[in-house]
């Protein structure tokens, strides 16, 4: 089984799946970690800026795990076969481990849609790289994440 993960400060889990350009992908056989290599997306192959009906780097894995996703790209990767997992472990190695052994813990998809209406433009040099700042994105329902 293949599994990527959102890295892209090479270092940690991160967040912004649909951003990111920086993967690891953990190549795994019988719940063990057998190899890990970096892939290196250029910005207009990351999920955010690449057509969902085009092949993608990333096409042959079979999970994705990042610390924040929203609710488009997970619908996108079910429909490619790819299971989407949202987590709060920072940790590479631990959360595919933890993953392979049924033990990481999950969270919800961001309430992000591909709507970025509440900053599109604005502060636009802060969304490439790594995020650990909050943004506070309406949804359509209403409520506030």
């Amino acid at each position: 089984m293949k599994i990527a993960v959102t890295s892209q400060n090479k270092t940690s889990i991160t967040e912004h799946a649909g951003h990111c350009q920086k993967f690891w992908i953990y190549e795994t056989k019988d719940g063990e970690i057998i190899e890990k290599k970096l892939v290196e997306l250029s910005a207009d192959q990351s999920f955010h800026h690449c057509s969902s009906n085009e092949p993608h780097p990333l096409d042959d894995v079979q999970v994705l795990i990042s610390g924040g996703m929203g609710p488009g790209l997970m619908r996108r990767l079910e429909r490619k076969g790819i299971e989407g997992v949202i987590t709060k472990e920072t940790d590479l190695d631990q959360a595919v481990k933890a993953y392979l052994d049924g033990s990481l813990v999950r969270e919800e998809s961001e309430c992000h849609g591909g709507d970025h209406g509440n900053h599109k433009g604005q502060n636009r040099g802060q969304h490439r790289g790594q995020h650990r700042h909050q943004h506070r994105h309406h949804c359509t329902s209403g409520h506030q994440v």
